[in-house]
Parts: structure tokens; C-alpha cells; sequence
């Protein structure tokens, strides 16, 4: 095998790769991130640019409802917001169930 000694030995990337003063001046090699680039949006790039937003979480946020809306989300409120009493567990769990017979 030979014999690599201190004198032999180079330094740099991948054993020894190095440019010199002229190669090392490339100025623009090209970037995935080159804003002259034409672009398609699509349905990705909306839902990243959605997404990715940045929120103002100090700003006020206003959902408005249409009429049908805003009575859907009364009549949940109510039910979740309404007072429940021993007498009316009382009068569900021990209502008169009938059956009615099919001829």
C-alpha cells in the first residue's frame, strides 16, 4: 500500500477538492428561490399561501352569519345553555312508552 505521508496530504472537501481564485468567483449559480422564475398557482400554492399566513392575533375577528346560520346557532345555544332539573330527568327517563302494532 502506499505510503501517504504529512507531505502528501491535502485538505478540503472530499479529500482535497479545492478552486482556485478565478473558479471561486461565481456570483450567481442559480437558486431554487429566483423570483424571475414564472409560476403556476394552483390549488397547492393557495392552500400554502392560506395556511402559512401570518395572523395578527391582537386583531379583532368577526364572523358574520347568515340568517339560517345565526338560527341553527341560537337553537345549539339554547339547547346547550338550557336548565336541566331533577323533575325533568325525572319525567324523561320514566315517560309512558307505547308501541304500536303493525297489522
Amino acid at each position: 500500500m502506499a505510503d501517504l505521508g504529512e507531505e502528501n496530504k491535502v485538505s478540503g472537501v472530499f479529500g482535497g477538492v479545492q478552486l482556485d481564485n478565478e473558479q471561486s468567483k461565481i456570483e450567481n449559480a442559480g437558486t431554487i428561490r429566483n423570483n424571475n422564475l414564472p409560476t403556476k398557482v394552483g390549488f397547492w400554492s393557495n392552500f400554502k399561501a392560506f395556511w402559512l399566513q401570518e395572523i395578527d392575533w391582537n386583531k379583532e375577528i368577526k364572523v358574520e352569519l347568515t340568517p339560517h346560520q345565526q338560527k341553527i346557532e341560537n337553537e345549539i345555544n339554547e339547547f346547550l345553555h338550557q336548565e336541566i332539573t331533577w323533575g325533568k330527568v325525572r319525567d324523561f327517563l320514566f315517560q309512558e312508552v307505547t308501541f304500536n302494532k303493525k297489522k
